[in-house]
C-alpha cells in the first residue's frame, strides 16, 4: 500500500477553524474548535497525474468541483485534538484511494460443479413434476 506522509502534503493543505455545535459549555460558543480541512487535489505537487486520477475517482462523492478535498472534523472539544484527526483522516483516505485494484481473472467452472448443477436441476425439475393432482381411480 503506497504511503502518503504527511509532510509532503503539509504546505498544501487549507486549514479553517469555525465554532462548533455539541458539548462544551460556554466554551462551544467563544472558541473554533471545529475544523475544516481543504486539499486541492488538482493543484497537489506530491503527486503524479495517475495518483491524482485514482484519488478523484476513489473519492469522488467527497471531491469538490475545483478538484478539492473537504474534511470537517467537530468530534472533540479541543480544537487541536480535532485539527489532528482531520488530518490523520486525509492520510488515511488518500492512503486508500492510491491502492489499485487487482485485476479480475476470469475463471470458467469445473466439469463436476456444472454436472452438480444440472442434477440439482433435474432433482427439482422431477419433485416439481410430481406436484399436483393426485388421481383416486
Amino acid at each position: 500500500m503506497p504511503k502518503v506522509f504527511l509532510h509532503q502534503i503539509e504546505h498544501e493543505l487549507e486549514e479553517k477553524f469555525v465554532t462548533s455545535g455539541g458539548p462544551g459549555g460556554q466554551n462551544v460558543n467563544k472558541v473554533a474548535t471545529a475544523v475544516q480541512l481543504r486539499f486541492n487535489i488538482k493543484r497537489s505537487h506530491a503527486f503524479d497525474d495517475e495518483q491524482k486520477w485514482l484519488i478523484r475517482r476513489a473519492l469522488s462523492s467527497r471531491v469538490t468541483d475545483d478538484g478539492e478535498l473537504v474534511i470537517f472534523v467537530q468530534t472533540h472539544r479541543s480544537q487541536q485534538r480535532n485539527r489532528d484527526e482531520a488530518r490523520d483522516r486525509l492520510v488515511e483516505m488518500l492512503e486508500k484511494a492510491l491502492v489499485k485494484p487487482k485485476r479480475r481473472v476470469p475463471t470458467k467452472p469445473t466439469r463436476a460443479s456444472k454436472e452438480r448443477r444440472l442434477d440439482g436441476k433435474t432433482r427439482r425439475s422431477t419433485v416439481k413434476r410430481f406436484r399436483g393432482r393426485v388421481d383416486t381411480e
